[in-house]
């Protein structure tokens, strides 16, 4: 395989399965068991001044439209509406990044999977598992590393990620006032990354195991076709065939004399 080729194969291989990855260790953190979990580690509670029941039938409705939709996030408790216009804005923005990364995603999965099935061959099937197998290093690396920088600098991570997806500033909101940064604050944040860094190292480790074992079965898998190469049978004792060519002399009757 031309070296470009190969490069430009690995690369493409490398970003799908990580967008995959990503895209699967986060639907865990997407369900009300752990946000509820989260908030209380949080101190939500405190910052909202609700009760727990108060709290749960706040979040679930803005849990449930970020995920399903519609996204109108305006849910409301005693006749009042939560959320202001600046926050549900934002929170629609959120949802419109989430889409799109999932939509992303979805598309990496399809790749993978033709790229599997373009590899015909127990060479071209070893190829691709290696790929992968190496990928699952990366991901691993980079997520430890970037993971323990996101926690020294949370704070300027936090922000230079919202400046990437949310150029147009809408995420800058008062834990004193703001209802959406009292319901989810900065802990909850903290726990949710620490929480898919857990599972994104965790699924590129297994993919990294599985990965290697397919790939030293194809290496050591012959392609199909190849005939084996079979030892030729010893010589069985017997008579000789008239192929060994006729007696000498010697081997005639003994001389009468």
């Amino acid at each position: 395989m031309d070296p470009l080729r190969g490069a430009l194969a690995a690369l493409v291989t490398g970003i799908a399965a990580a967008l995959v990855i990503v895209a699967l260790a986060i639907l865990p953190f997407l369900n009300p068991v752990w946000v509820s979990f989260a908030q209380e580690r949080a101190q939500a509670e405190a910052w909202t001044g609700f009760t727990t029941e108060q709290l749960a039938a706040v979040t679930n409705p803005i849990l449930l439209d970020l995920v399903l939709g519609p996204p109108d996030f305006d849910v409301t408790l005693d006749g009042v509406t939560v959320l202001n216009d600046n926050e549900r804005g934002h929170m629609r923005d959120v949802r419109g990044v989430f889409f799109g990364f999932f939509v992303v995603a979805i598309a990496a999965a399809v790749v993978l999977a033709l790229m599997f099935l373009v590899a015909r061959g127990s060479a071209a099937r070893a190829r691709f598992w290696k790929r992968l197998e190496r990928t699952g290093i990366v991901i691993v690396a980079v997520t430890v590393v970037g993971g323990l920088l996101g926690l020294l600098f949370f704070d300027s991570a936090f922000i230079l990620f919202h400046e990437i997806f949310f150029p147009g500033g809408n995420y800058l909101f008062d834990p004193g006032t703001d209802r959406l940064v009292q319901l989810f604050p900065q802990q909850f944040w903290v726990d949710s990354a620490i929480g898919v860094g857990v599972v994104v190292i965790v699924l590129a480790l297994a993919m990294t195991w599985v990965a290697r074992r397919r790939a030293r079965t194809m290496a050591a898998r012959r392609e199909p076709g190849a005939a084996p190469t079979r030892p030729a049978p010893a010589p069985a004792d017997g008579p000789a065939s008239p192929a060994d060519g006729p007696a000498s002399p010697a081997d005639g009757p003994a001389d009468p004399r």
